[in-house]
């Protein structure tokens, strides 16, 4: 079950820049569509249906289907597949030919949102560890959202949803940690870590991450 809990949610990352690219034509259609099959919360329904760019409507609601679990992900594929859908959105038939057993790699799951050239990483000597995370966790401050959306490439949805499942200033930020550790896997080093939160704009301080260079 775990794992087709993750296919599913890979699946519509996987394909999201496309769907991204055809529901944009009727946003307002797809979100009261999700909404009414309570695909998303009330709270994301309602900070999603004031942005004003169609495109940017239609990520922000993939986005937060997908981190909502495997129930909402596959409660929009399905919807996606649905009569109405089809015809409102022609584009959309390839999506009746998804399901579960639709080939994923690891490579294939990741080319949706590639890594700006200058935050790409050299691999270190082995991930950073979560008593690493708790440390960087500790030395960053009121920014740490900036510095999840800037510099780790987290979507904006879900810091959104830390916020709102921890109310402790250092476990929200170890969580957004986590998620990035989790997200880029075998890439996820002390080294690339530091590498990213080291960026002159972003002015973490050295010695709240300086350490996690020590073992390399």
């Amino acid at each position: 079950m775990a794992e087709e809990a993750a296919d599913v949610a890979r699946l519509l990352k996987l394909h999201k820049a496309k769907l991204i690219e055809i529901l944009k034509a009727d946003a307002d259609f797809v979100l009261q569509s999700a909404h009414s099959r309570d695909l998303l919360s009330d709270h994301g329904y309602e900070k999603i249906k004031y942005c004003h760019v169609p495109s940017d409507k239609v990520r922000d609601l993939l986005d937060h289907v997908i981190y909502r679990g495997h129930q909402a992900a596959q409660g929009m594929l399905e919807l996606l597949k649905e009569k109405e859908m089809q015809k409102t959105f022609p584009m959309l038939a390839f999506v009746k030919d998804l399901d579960m057993k639709t080939p994923l790699s690891v490579e294939d799951s990741e080319t949706q949102d590639p890594v700006p050239a200058k935050k790409v990483c050299r691999n270190g000597r082995g991930r950073v560890t979560e008593k690493q995370l708790m440390t960087v966790a500790r030395g960053l401050g009121r920014s740490w959202r900036e510095i999840g959306i800037m510099a780790l490439d987290i979507p904006s949805v879900r810091i959104e949803h830390i916020e709102e499942e921890k109310t402790i200033h250092v476990e929200r930020v170890f969580a957004m940690l986590l998620y990035w550790r989790n997200q880029k896997r075998e890439e996820a080093t002390a080294a690339c870590l530091h590498s990213l939160l080291s960026q002159k704009d972003l002015a973490v301080p050295s010695e709240s991450i300086d350490f996690l260079l020590e073992n390399d």
